[in-house]
């Protein structure tokens, strides 16, 4: 995720290759040339110009332009909250990490350091499969089994973080029979469980569920037509200027769109993706730290 000073206005100007105009400037430049063709062929004829039709056309795209806007602002707000709900999930998941982590801390003696490893190594791993599962399945066996010898014991080829969160649960009834937990320990512990499958299956719905095409590709389609038609009812009036005017127009437009498509998907390695492989560092950080176990 790119981090930045938000009160630094001067790095507005700085484009980095991420950046919108690097990705669009190829269609810009055929919008400016498509333009230029249409602006030179129309100030040609002025027994075109001067036609009702063409006079009206400022007045439609005038009508048009409200309407693809309205639709841009709700295509960027359905974007965002599906990043920002994502970001909300990551952020229980930490919660609930350390609430785990300390409610062990207490519940566990300290000399049992065997316990108190496992949980550690289970914890911080549930983190950083999760991580990997919503970017690619082929990433799960990029592990080190020697930081996290509990993979031995998976099926990678299936879903891993219900298989950790399921290892864990086992683990905690083992140490309820043999009396190193009580049962309302147990049941407190426990829940905690669940929170860590909940936050999964909740990022699995953002990822694999993604704003219908219909609806996407519909806008894009809207944007097109009206650059592609913005010209005929400017060149008239602006002559020249409408080339800049609609390549302006084509680069806000697209943009929006271009925007809207990468924080839709927040679980990626793009650069407005959320910081999910940062979080799960800084989740086993934080569990080794509460259970003293040194790592």
């Amino acid at each position: 995720m790119h981090s930045y000073n938000t009160k630094n206005w001067l790095e507005v100007f700085t484009f980095n290759k991420y950046d919108t105009l690097r990705m669009l400037w190829p269609l810009l430049v055929l919008v400016g040339i498509y333009t230029s063709g249409i602006d030179y062929w129309l100030n040609s004829r002025t027994d075109i110009t001067e036609t009702v039709v063409m006079k009206n056309l400022t007045i439609v795209h005038s009508l048009l332009g409200l309407v693809i806007s309205l639709l841009l602002v709700f295509r960027t707000n359905t974007a965002y909250d599906r990043w920002w709900e994502g970001r909300k999930h990551w952020g229980s998941l930490v919660n609930n990490s350390r609430n785990f982590a300390i409610k062990l801390n207490s519940i566990l003696p300290k000399e049992n350091i065997v316990e108190r490893e496992y949980f550690a190594r289970s914890i911080s791993l549930f983190a950083k499969i999760l991580d990997q599962h919503l970017k690619s399945p082929s990433l799960a066996m990029s592990l080190d089994e020697q930081e996290h010898p509990e993979l031995q014991k998976f099926d990678l080829k299936g879903h891993i973080p219900n298989q950790i969160a399921g290892d864990m649960a086992n683990r905690l009834y083992t140490l309820a029979s043999n009396g190193t937990i009580t049962d309302i320990q147990l049941l407190t512990l426990n829940a905690e469980i669940g929170v860590f499958t909940d936050v999964c299956g909740a990022c699995e719905r953002i990822k694999n569920t993604p704003i219908p095409f219909s609806y996407s590709s519909f806008i894009k389609r809207f944007i097109i037509l009206y650059v592609i038609t913005l010209p005929w009812s400017l060149a008239a009036n602006l002559g020249f200027w409408s080339v800049p005017v609609v390549m302006f127009v084509m680069y806000a437009l697209s943009s929006l769109e271009v925007i809207a498509e990468e924080i839709e998907e927040p679980f990626g390695n793009d650069p407005n993706d959320l910081p999910t492989l940062k979080i799960s560092k800084n989740i086993g950080k934080n569990v080794n730290e509460i259970l003293n176990t040194g790592r």
